[in-house]
């Protein structure tokens, strides 16, 4: 079983810029989709942006499009979002979370988070 481990997260002032990083345990990203997530207290988690198994197609949600960026290193088996132009409204905690089937599914599941099964543990961004 795949484990997903993210980090870089932090408290930053709003304009700022942060880069998480999820390491796989194992060479999951030419079979799997890859998603970054997030949760603000009190509300749903929802998708944020991914990429998927060809490493080129790549979606983001609406609140973060032309402010985030998601990427691979394949060698690393890491994924990274880099974030700027940071919100105090992109507070939360971020997820990144992987699945075989999520993006073959339709745009209505590529960013659902009942697609995925397999999350880290999360690593939390403040922005102020």
């Amino acid at each position: 079983h795949v484990q997903l481990v993210e980090s870089g997260g932090g408290s930053v002032q709003a304009g700022g810029s942060l880069t998480l990083s999820c390491a796989a345990s194992g060479n999951i990203f030419n079979t799997h989709c890859v998603a970054w997530f997030r949760q603000a207290p009190g509300k749903e988690r929802e998708g944020v942006a991914v990429i998927y198994t060809d490493g080129v197609t790549i979606y983001y949600d609406d609140s973060v499009k032309g402010r985030f960026t998601i990427s691979r290193d394949n060698a690393k088996n890491t994924v990274y979002l880099q974030m700027n132009s940071l919100l105090p409204e992109d507070t939360a905690m971020y997820y990144c979370a992987e699945d075989r089937f999520a993006c073959l599914k339709g745009q209505n599941s590529r960013l659902d988070r009942n697609e995925y099964k397999v999350w880290g543990q999360g690593t939390q961004v403040t922005v102020s």
